[in-house]
């Protein structure tokens, strides 16, 4: 081949690869894999350029730490590689399969050996579900292989800090559960219902979807106190971004957090008039424009009553007769002075501005990207728009009853009834923040159904994060080590056989992923979306080999 063809080869070489794989069914290995490293590349990309774009402190570590980023994320061991071998490896070791199949009844098995032939006719025996499993077995497990040999999975890398991939692997077990439950509970067979009436299936439809609802709504309440409770009293459960991100919405100092934890751990407390460091509180008092006796436990009264009014008016303080502990106005912060309703109310502004600049987007991304013209119509833009409200006041919600149930428990009605119970009681673990931890789930009802579930899948990756215990998980044994091992294997390899033959039991996230991933954008749930659109197919110039086929067949 002289250099003038091997430019030219080298030119049409993307077009004879396009075309190659146009040829292909969605639902090919390659196909898949191209899909899922693509999805999965920019999944971790994403996050760790957008710094880059954001933080001039990011960008003045230079151009070279972008190129390592991208090389780390490029390597075999990275997220989108082994994500790629998990998902789109078991669909090869099926294709493989089922040609292997093929093969061997077309040329017959006598010619093979007995353990062979006994291993075959096993096989042969499975449903396609079960052998979709086993495949999935496989990939999933040289998926979490690759991404337990990186350097940060080293055995001594274990000690001391949880699994880097322990969030992954529980996202994917809580996705593999609600596929279950689905399953089990409410997605029963078509052919279970079909010889029943069509009014009876609608019912049976209506009260599946009801208690489903109320399923979702107590997994979300539940899961919500103990995230929040863990999040007063024991952060270092929580992953460090949830944490943070927590903290930025509720909008609260630092160092009131520390006297709450104080009083669980005996370093703060009313009665025994003790803080440490001692200018926990009292630093915050003053930084706030009070005076620092207002944030001494030593000077403030442990108990309500009529003993507390003398403390208090000794101290200047006119807000608080007849209760004890930390005057409102420290505890409110500098959001606003003495009134818990205005206190909440005004946290509950704050937290709606900041959800609608959370849900705006997710609201509106999906129609941009399957059915932009739909928000030219006035109609879809208002209910659009409704939607990011009703999430928005949710969000909302959430904050504000929160911080209504503390001052509810420690000032405005339950320590002002029970003036003889000490304020370590009413401000500790199982006193204010205790009760607003119960509080605050209940406002999911506020969301539609199908958000709750969506969003009760969210909170219960960290919830079970929070119940396991965290000197296990610090360890760096070998339990811990195998027990994600095999969560990671059984819940990747349950979602990828659910994707494939029942995709009804899948919800939200899982479903939309899955559905792209392993079907591609003409599956069916993509291409509902896109209906309504009137934007034309991309164009594509056809191939110089389909152009000579066309005029031959003429």
């Amino acid at each position: 081949m002289d250099l003038h063809g091997l430019r030219k080869h080298l030119r049409d070489a993307p077009h004879d690869l396009a075309d190659y794989l146009h040829t292909l069914p969605d639902d090919h290995p390659l196909q898949i894999a191209l899909r899922t490293y693509s999805l999965a590349l920019s999944l971790a990309l994403g996050p760790a350029l957008l710094p880059f774009v954001t933080s001039r402190r990011a960008r003045a570590q230079g151009f070279g730490r972008v190129l390592q980023i991208v090389r780390r994320e490029l390597g075999i061991t990275a997220f989108a590689s082994a994500i790629t071998v998990g998902v789109a490896g078991g669909a090869a070791i099926r294709h493989i399969w089922e040609k292997w199949e093929t093969d061997t009844s077309e040329k017959g098995s006598e010619r093979l050996p007995r353990t062979l032939q006994t291993v075959k006719v096993w096989l042969g025996s499975l449903k396609d579900s079960h052998k979709a499993f086993l495949s999935n077995v496989i990939s999933s497990t040289l998926a979490i292989a690759l991404l337990h040999s990186r350097r940060t999975h080293a055995k001594s890398a274990w000690i001391g800090r949880p699994s880097p991939t322990l969030d992954l692997s529980l996202l994917f077990l809580v996705r593999a559960m609600d596929s279950l439950v689905q399953f089990a509970l409410f997605k029963p067979a078509e052919a279970s219902e079909r010889h029943l009436p069509e009014p009876t299936k609608e019912e049976k439809r209506a009260t599946r979807h009801k208690w489903s609802s109320r399923l979702d709504a107590l997994v979300f309440w539940a899961c919500s106190a103990r995230i929040m409770w863990c999040f007063f009293y024991e952060p270092e459960r929580l992953p460090r971004s949830y944490n943070k991100w927590i903290m930025t919405l509720a909008n609260i100092d630092p160092r009131v957090l520390g006297a709450l934890r104080g009083i669980r751990n005996g370093n703060f407390s009313y009665k025994r008039g003790i803080s440490v460091p001692p200018d926990l509180v009292t630093s915050l008092s003053k930084d706030l424009g009070y005076p620092a006796s207002w944030g001494d436990p030593a000077l403030l009264p442990a108990y309500g009553g009529a003993q507390a009014n003398e403390t208090w008016k000794a101290l200047g303080v006119s807000s608080r007769p007849g209760r004890g502990g930390l005057p409102c106005e420290i505890v409110h912060g500098d959001v606003t002075g003495a009134s818990c309703f205005a206190n909440a109310a005004i946290r509950g502004a704050q937290a709606f501005a900041e959800a609608v600049a959370i849900y705006l987007p997710v609201h509106v991304l999906p129609i941009l990207l399957t059915r932009p013209r739909k928000l030219l119509q006035v109609s879809r833009l208002i209910t659009t728009l409704l939607s990011v409200a009703r999430s928005a006041s949710f969000l909302s919600a959430f904050v504000s009853s929160i911080w209504f149930a503390v001052c509810f428990t420690r000032t405005l009605v339950l320590a002002r009834l029970f003036p003889g119970i000490p304020h370590d009681f009413w401000d500790g673990p199982f006193g204010c923040t205790f009760v607003g931890s119960l509080v605050c789930g209940a406002s999911i009802w506020i969301e539609r159904g199908r958000r709750r579930g969506e969003m009760a899948l969210y909170v219960l990756p960290r919830a079970i994060r929070a119940c396991l215990p965290a000197e296990w998980l610090k360890s760096g044994r070998a339990s811990v080590r195998w027990a994600e091992r095999f969560m990671f294997i059984l819940s990747l390899s349950t979602l990828l056989t659910a994707a494939i033959h029942r995709p009804d039991t899948l919800r939200g996230l899982s479903r939309w992923t899955l559905a792209f991933v392993m079907k591609g954008p003409n599956a069916g749930f993509w291409k509902r979306k896109r209906l309504g659109t009137n934007a034309p197919p991309t164009p594509r110039a056809p191939s110089p080999t389909k152009e000579i086929g066309a005029h031959d067949a003429q």
